[in-house]
């Protein structure tokens, strides 16, 4: 197994309410070229935990942390309007699903994993809010 540090949470940036799972992020990664999707987990609107790219693989989601870090994924992350501007879509199952990934992970590693925004590590508004402010339960 890697050794892994922190999760990195990250939004598909894709309209609010609309439905996209793990299969769609690998297509839209495999077209970019990827070995496949970046994400270690991606959480469906509905709340629904998907993985992705195994655990002992390294991620492909945030430039210099890949090695260390796990990727989670929440579906939306966007405005539904034409002009598509970052906004805070996550959903009450979305950061249900969220949190029990993060208890079970922290359980099965064995360590109390910190959490961060991939606009931490960039200069992108993804999550598309301050993990700080919008999940300070969960760090």
């Amino acid at each position: 197994m890697r050794n892994i540090s922190k999760v990195i949470i990250h939004c598909s940036a894709s309209p609010e309410g609309v439905h996209y799972d793990v299969e769609d992020i690998r297509h839209w990664h495999l077209a970019k070229g990827w070995l496949d999707i970046g994400y270690h987990y991606v959480i469906t609107i509905d709340g629904l935990v998907q993985p992705g790219r195994p655990l002992d693989r390294q991620g492909a989601h945030t430039r210099g942390h890949n090695g260390d870090s796990i990727g989670i994924c929440y579906v939306g992350g966007v405005e539904a309007t034409k002009a598509r501007k970052p906004k805070d879509t996550m959903t009450a199952d979305q950061e249900r699903a969220l949190g029990k990934l993060i208890q079970g992970l922290r359980v099965v590693l064995g360590k109390d994993l910190p959490l961060y925004g991939h606009n931490e590590f960039s200069t992108k508004a993804c999550p598309s809010f301050t993990v700080s402010q919008r999940l300070p339960w969960l760090l």
